[in-house]
């Protein structure tokens, strides 16, 4: 089923104040999405030592090291040849562990090392990348710590479709998605708070990472919390909380074919 149509039926269903709720919680995190995209630019660097469980690296501040970045860990091995050339083209690479950043210097960084089971414990010289590629993600339904209890099934195609327009993720299906928490195989709550359960969902869609969408309020303000969780370790990496924005300002996000708030 396309994700406008979806999207579309969704809107039709949900009443206005819903409707309202929703493009409030679409154009907050319009204003958060660039957030998420800084911190996973592309960037190449090299292990500098290792420390138990500690790795560090040359990504620093300067480089654009961040605080919840997660880096996967490669050593380069064997060239490999053109088969009728001969020429080298390149090399094989073996992934053998993970830094999750937690401290930032201007030019390295301390990072949580995550290693993969059965590889070489990594070693200076080891290199460490976050890809070029656009990198697959997820994201679960809201959940509403409010008592507003708004119809807000249509939420993660609005955040999809920001992430998507930036070129640097790619997001499931949130329909796909969204049937696994509809039928009780998943909870958004174990996602956020059980690793061994983020983990588990994370290998069902192949994701690098989840996005959680959060409505929660404090002393009368209702905010959008949102955190990135580790598909890797199952551990949240990163999180941003904003106040809604206005109905007013969230009336300008809305996609060209809905209607628009009526009050």
């Amino acid at each position: 089923m396309p994700l406008l149509f979806v999207a579309a039926s969704l809107l039709a269903a949900a009443s206005p104040a819903a409707a309202a709720l929703a493009d409030q919680i679409g154009a907050t995190f319009t204003l958060m999405a660039e957030q998420f995209v800084q911190a996973f630019q592309p960037v190449e660097g090299l292990v500098v030592g290792v420390d138990g469980d500690l790795v560090y690296i040359d990504v620093g501040g300067e480089r654009g090291g961040r605080v919840g970045q997660e880096l996967a860990i490669y050593r380069k091995g064997a060239e490999f040849h053109h088969p009728f050339t001969g020429k080298a083209l390149g090399r094989y690479e073996d992934v053998l562990g993970y830094a999750q950043i937690r401290r930032v210097q201007a030019r390295f960084s301390e990072a949580r090392l995550v290693p993969v089971e059965g590889k070489p414990q990594p070693q200076a010289a080891d290199g460490v990348r976050i890809t070029r590629g656009r990198i697959k993600l997820a994201i679960t339904p809201v959940l509403d710590l409010t008592q507003q209890k708004a119809d807000l099934r249509r939420v993660p195609f609005m955040l999809a479709t920001s992430l998507e327009r930036s070129k640097r993720f790619q997001v499931v299906d949130p329909l796909t998605v969204g049937d696994v928490f509809a039928n009780g195989e998943a909870r958004v709550e174990e996602v956020l708070a059980l690793p061994e359960r983020a983990v588990r969902v994370s290998r069902r869609f192949e994701v690098s990472g989840w996005i959680v969408p959060v409505l929660l309020e404090r002393r009368g303000v209702t905010y959008l919390d949102v955190t990135w969780i580790s598909a890797i370790t199952g551990t949240a990496l990163f999180s941003h909380r904003e106040p809604l924005v206005p109905a007013s300002g969230a009336e300008a996000q809305r996609f060209p074919w809905e209607p628009g708030v009526t009050d």
